[in-house]
């Protein structure tokens, strides 16, 4: 998962790529780039998922792309509504093959251009070094159950990669195992090494230099460029491994999605939309965004830290995650709060429950209770009524279904007017 403020020498992380151009013949516009792409297809077991993949990267379906030493990491949109987390490994270069590929690197001086220039030269990627891969060098893996090699979401990763090393031949050179800004250090090394050897043969050539009167002259700096435009959405935060005895690796993530929506947010509108909420509501949001109904293990965890640090207990904490989940802050503030309505549409509720033939409920300030005392209906400040749901006689009122300006709508799911 991508996040672009954790990218170093080792690390780049390049954001979504638009949906690419009708299918060709070459999906890459470079010869390294369509190498890349050999090795994938000439190394792959069923064609089908190929052009399955190939579909999936053309859609847009790759999110933002992740490069490390070894690894190309990104989530993949398939049809289901979660996406799958992708990752292709590479075997990187040892410190042998750097020496010869930096060795071949600065034999011509051309080689160095044109990697500045953002190309591979055929004559340095041929240079006994296994810079391209060939087919079986890609070892793709993806969270999908599908056990085809590789899947259609590895798949779509790679046709996309190929468009990455398009753009930037150095995405090949990280993955093999260096940086730009090191091999670009060791190059201007090795040639100034090599430089000074062709000069001592030559003998000794004056020195440059400035007169201190003119470097100490006052001049006017040029004005700093404009700021970058905001990304269109927040990017991905990287997978977090697991160790013994470490955080959890899903409520890392969980924590770092939702400071990047957050900081996203904050730069294209200028507000912070949870920035007012206490203690108690940001611990109930952060555990209702968790996916899923149930309580596992890790849930469960999950509730108990935000419950005590809000000074909460985990039922507490589940009972008001699901009047988020009914309702956003506003279904939390009915869960916690009872007051009283002005007349007019708490008055008119009464009469339209029973229009539909159900019983009198007992009203108490903004609250409509079934005579068994089983469902409840509570009025929102918005003027939405929320359903609510317990045992008879035990007055455990939990929320259920959803929010309506109908009461007799808002009881809608919580069985026909006869179970009522």
């Amino acid at each position: 998962m991508a996040a672009p403020d954790r990218d170093g020498e080792l690390r780049r992380t390049f954001p979504a790529l638009p949906p690419g151009p009708a299918a060709s013949e070459d999906f890459a516009g470079t010869w390294w780039g369509n190498a890349w792409v050999t090795a994938l297809e000439e190394g792959a077991l069923d064609a089908a998922r190929l052009a399955r993949g190939k579909a999936y990267a053309e859609r847009g379906h790759v999110d933002a792309i992740t490069v490390t030493p070894g690894l190309v990491l990104a989530y993949v949109q398939g049809s289901r509504p979660r996406p799958y987390r992708v990752q292709v490994r590479l075997r990187t270069l040892d410190d042998a093959g750097w020496e010869r590929f930096l060795d071949a690197a600065v034999e011509r001086p051309g080689h160095i251009a044109a990697l500045l220039d953002k190309e591979l030269p055929h004559s340095l990627a041929e240079c006994g070094v296994p810079l391209l891969p060939g087919p079986g060098d890609l070892a793709p893996q993806c969270s999908c159950p599908d056990s085809g090699h590789p899947c259609k979401h590895a798949a779509a990763l790679c046709y996309q990669t190929a468009r990455l090393l398009d753009a930037d031949p150095f995405v090949l050179l990280l993955l093999r195992g260096r940086g730009e800004r090191e091999l670009l250090d060791a190059l201007s090394r090795l040639n100034a090494a090599r430089a000074a050897r062709a000069a001592q043969d030559r003998g000794p050539a004056p020195l440059p230099g400035v007169r201190a009167g003119a470097a100490l002259a006052e001049r006017t700096l040029p004005p700093l460029p404009a700021p970058l435009p905001a990304p269109p959405h927040p990017e991905q935060p990287p997978a977090y491994p697991a160790a013994p005895g470490g955080p959890d690796p899903f409520a890392l993530d969980q924590l770092a999605t939702d400071a990047a929506a957050r900081a996203h947010a904050l730069l294209t509108t200028g507000r912070d939309p949870i920035g007012g909420l206490t203690l108690w509501r940001d611990a109930v949001r952060l555990a209702a965004a968790r996916p899923g109904s149930g309580l596992t293990a890790g849930t469960r965890a999950l509730y108990a830290s935000l419950a005590k640090a809000a000074g909460r207990d985990t039922a507490e904490l589940a009972r008001a995650v699901a009047a988020w989940r009914q309702g956003g802050p506003d279904g939390l503030d009915v869960l916690e709060e009872a007051w009283d309505p002005p007349a007019g549409r708490f008055d008119r509720a009464r009469p339209l429950l029973l229009a539909a033939d159900l019983p009198a409920f007992r009203p108490w300030r903004n609250r409509l209770t079934h005579p068994r005392g089983h469902v409840q209906l509570r009025l929102g400040r918005t003027g939405l009524w929320y359903a609510y749901e317990s045992e008879p006689g035990r007055d455990d009122w939990w929320p259920r279904g959803t929010p309506d300006l109908d009461p007799v709508g808002a009881l809608t799911g919580l069985g026909g007017t006869g179970d009522l």
